[in-house]
């Protein structure tokens, strides 16, 4: 199970209220573990495989694994392993594989068998094929490798994740002895089964709070003080790698009286990528759709959506609510595209280009709240990017911000057919208008 933290967009952060937002059921070792995505896919997302293998490096106690690209390696995998029992998980970044279904007609993304010869059968009918669940498109996600991994039994399952929070002005331990459930649902029904400890970041964790944390989660004994020491490895992982957030859900023990890190889900600073280059090299981008990956290679940031009205912003925040307004207005937003704050004449070019490209766009909406965008440096991409782009499509500016009136006089004194707008109300308005219009 994964639990995403729900970002306000604003470029500052999660919201504190909304820790425990998050998807379905965990996994228990012995099936899947995903989670539904609330936001779209904006940072660094590991694979499972990824994530379990940063924790087992740091020391933490995972299932044991390989990973495969071919059914062939997936047998010898299997071999390797010598387990009693072995689950075969399909890895994509989406949820439901468990209940999905791949193009060669398999069905469930997760599979449990003892023989390594059926774990071949069944890798076979997985690696190549699209593997369509509630979370991918209706053509599905191709998948490319899969995780071949010792199946443990679970005495137990309790639920354990560290992020940071800001009402705590820092990183916050939460964890619940309810495991392996959505999270939410535990929080909503049995608010009292929910269970935080604070972390001064200048102290950082102590013992007695790590034990206390494993108290609550109902480890006794031996299973208690290994549960803690699991939880400061966890920890220290969490500050080494930058995580915003890691969660482990089942955080549970065996019978043999193991305590395991059954399935793991991690958040990264993008902020921090400077430091953390080996982590974010592991970014697989082979799913994002190809016009991300360019606009990524320009440091744009584009989300695809249904509808005939390109957004052309400067930050998160204002895309989202750019795209709220055109939507209030009786009209659909094409994508939402992102400038980021240090923005170039080249990239604003660039992101003209990516936008026409798009044959459902039929308008562009730019929306610039330039804080420290120079509005010069965009109403000179713009001028330029229509003359050479020879731009078809309308296209309603409305500009607010540093050198804002040098902007409109740019705009105004290039002779093209830009429309201004005074506000976001009225450029949603004229851009809907626009597409109206046209039909």
């Amino acid at each position: 199970m994964q639990c995403f933290i729900v970002n306000d967009f604003s470029g500052t952060g999660p919201h504190s209220d909304c820790i425990l937002t998050g998807g379905g059921g965990g996994g228990s070792g012995r099936g899947e573990g995903d989670a539904i995505q609330l936001t779209p896919r904006r940072w660094l997302n590991l694979q499972e495989y990824q994530s379990k293998k940063l924790m087992a490096d740091h020391g933490l106690t995972v299932q044991r694994f390989f990973v495969a690209d071919t059914a062939d390696n997936a047998l010898e995998a299997a071999k390797r392993l010598k387990a009693t029992e072995i689950v075969l998980k399909a890895q994509i970044l989406a949820g439901g594989r468990g209940k999905g279904v791949f193009s060669s007609g398999l069905k469930g993304g997760v599979h449990l068998n003892k023989d390594p010869k059926v774990i071949r059968q069944l890798a076979e009918q997985m690696i190549g094929y699209n593997l369509t669940t509630k979370q991918t498109s209706k053509d599905g996600v191709k998948v490319r490798k899969v995780m071949v991994a010792e199946a443990l039994n679970i005495s137990r399952e309790t639920y354990f994740a560290i992020l940071m929070d800001r009402a705590s002005n820092g990183p916050v331990l939460v964890g619940s002895p309810q495991g392996g459930i959505d999270i939410e649902e535990v929080a909503a029904k049995t608010p009292e089964l929910i269970f935080k400890e604070e972390i001064d970041i200048y102290e950082g964790v102590k013992d007695t709070q790590v034990m206390r944390m494993a108290g609550n989660l109902g480890f006794k004994g031996p299973l208690q003080q290994q549960a803690a020491d699991q939880i400061k490895k966890l920890y220290k992982l969490f500050l080494k790698i930058d995580a915003t957030q890691v969660e482990v859900n089942p955080f549970g023990e065996t019978p043999e009286g193991q305590v395991v890190c059954f399935d793991a889900k991690i958040n990264f600073d993008d902020n921090a990528e400077f430091r953390q280059k080996e982590i974010f090299a592991m970014d697989d981008k082979s799913e994002n759709e190809p016009i991300e990956n360019e606009a990524a290679s320009y440091d744009l940031k584009y989300i695809g959506l249904d509808g005939n009205i390109a957004c052309f912003v400067n930050g998160a925040g204002l895309a989202m609510a750019t795209c709220d307004i055109i939507s209030l207005n009786g009209g659909k937003p094409a994508n939402f595209l992102d400038l980021g704050g240090g923005v170039k004449e080249a990239q604003v070019y660039q992101a003209f280009k990516l936008l026409t490209a798009d044959p459902k766009v039929e308008a562009i909406l730019v929306n610039i709240f330039g804080g420290i965008v120079n509005c010069a440096i965009i109403a000179n991409g713009i001028t330029k990017a229509c003359r050479e782009l020879e731009l078809k499509v309308p296209l309603v500016v409305r500009l607010e911000g540093t050198n804002v009136h040098e902007a409109q006089r740019i705009l105004n004194e290039s002779g093209l057919p830009i429309t201004s707008a005074s506000d976001l109300d009225d450029a949603a308005k004229k851009a809907v208008a626009s597409v109206v219009h046209k039909e």
